[in-house]
């Protein structure tokens, strides 16, 4: 069922793809502060591609295998897709043609997205503030901050974010994103942590090519108390917001405590929705409408079970069906390999009495 959706989805909002793609200019060198466990495409145009790889925190040699790390994929057209990247793999991915040409080479500092400080203008709260780090050169601790993204709503009252990456300057020197700066140094502090800032907005609304998508129908777990769900396109570096029956999940609700339903998962922009009770839940990604969940009735649940046990019945009916089969086969071997055996036997009895005679009518001539 989700393979259908999915599929459904992507022909539906086929300008969002699901991976947020980072580019850099042929023969360039590019350097991105990114946040772990957030899927991320890192571009190379060149088919046939080969990608060589060197992880800061372990300060291994350059590697060429890819596919030997289960979350960095090749995709068609050169490009590599790391899922669900982790802190330990920041540091360099290079891609070079089939011919061993550099084309484009990527400098990611993967900064812990598990300490991200979140701050909402409207409830007065502050972001970090720069700090000295004293390695011997009055290095500076500060937040680069990214473009503010766009609304997730239009039309409506609704809210956008910005993301802001650990950054160190030391003077007269270009900043560079934390880890990048520190390599494989063992050196932390409560400083060097990523951000993201929140502020109310209000813009008009464009031209629409959305649909509406009925995703997926979901139960509340008796065992949690609760039920995820999934925005697919959705994403950290995308403008994406949740509805429970026609009323927005925000996150100053969220930060200030007043909505206590749900609760929108912060390692992913709120990609991910923890709920509690059961409601018309939509998701809306770029102000488009992508995703639908309905809560199952009893009827849909009872439905579920029904469908669930005769499915059991059926693989139950097969293995059984399957057993008979294996044990008829026996019986049809044995058959035949007593009928084999009877016919020799019978053969055996016609040919013995035959060579007794030859034997008596021999020694008669003798």
């Amino acid at each position: 069922m989700l393979t259908t959706l999915w599929l459904l989805l992507s022909f539906a909002v086929p300008v969002l793809g699901f991976y947020v793609s980072i580019s850099c200019s042929h023969g360039k060198l590019c350097q991105r502060a990114l946040l772990s466990n957030n899927d991320i495409l890192l571009h190379c145009n060149s088919s046939g591609a080969q990608w060589h790889y060197f992880f800061l925190h372990d300060s291994t040699n350059w590697s060429n295998y890819p596919l030997s790390v289960p979350n960095l994929e090749i995709r068609p057209g050169g490009s590599i897709l790391i899922k669900n990247p982790l802190p330990s793999q920041t540091g360099f991915y290079n891609c070079q043609d089939k011919n061993g040409t550099q084309v484009v080479q990527y400098e990611i500092d993967f900064q812990d997205v598990s300490i991200l400080h979140i701050t909402h203008r409207g409830l007065g709260q502050k972001p970090l503030q720069s700090e000295s780090l004293s390695l011997g050169s009055k290095e500076l601790i500060f937040t680069h901050w990214e473009p503010w993204q766009d609304c997730n709503r239009c039309g409506e009252p609704g809210e956008r974010k910005r993301l802001g990456y650990c950054y160190i300057q030391e003077p007269l020197e270009k900043p560079l994103p934390c880890w990048l700066y520190l390599g494989g140094a063992r050196l932390w502090s409560s400083r060097m942590r990523p951000e993201m800032q929140v502020e109310a907005c209000n813009v008009s609304c464009g031209t629409s090519n959305g649909k509406d998508i009925v995703f997926d129908n979901f139960e509340v777990s008796e065992e949690s108390g609760s039920a995820w769900l999934t925005c697919p396109p959705g994403s950290i570096y995308r403008p994406t917001i949740w509805e429970a029956n026609n009323t927005p999940l925000t996150w100053q609700g969220q930060l200030s405590g007043q909505d206590v339903s749900t609760i929108l998962d912060p390692a992913n922009g709120g990609r991910r929705l923890q709920v509690f009770q059961p409601a018309i839940y939509k998701c809306f990604v770029h102000q488009e409408l992508v995703a639908r969940f309905n809560p199952m009735t009893k009827l849909d649940i009872l439905e579920s079970l029904r469908r669930d046990e005769d499915g059991q019945q059926q693989e139950t009916g097969e293995a059984q069906k399957g057993k008979a089969n294996s044990v008829l086969k026996g019986l049809k071997l044995m058959l035949l390999v007593g009928t084999i055996l009877g016919l020799l036997g019978m053969l055996l009895k016609l040919f013995r009495p035959s060579q007794s005679k030859r034997s008596k009518h021999v020694l008669l001539v003798k």
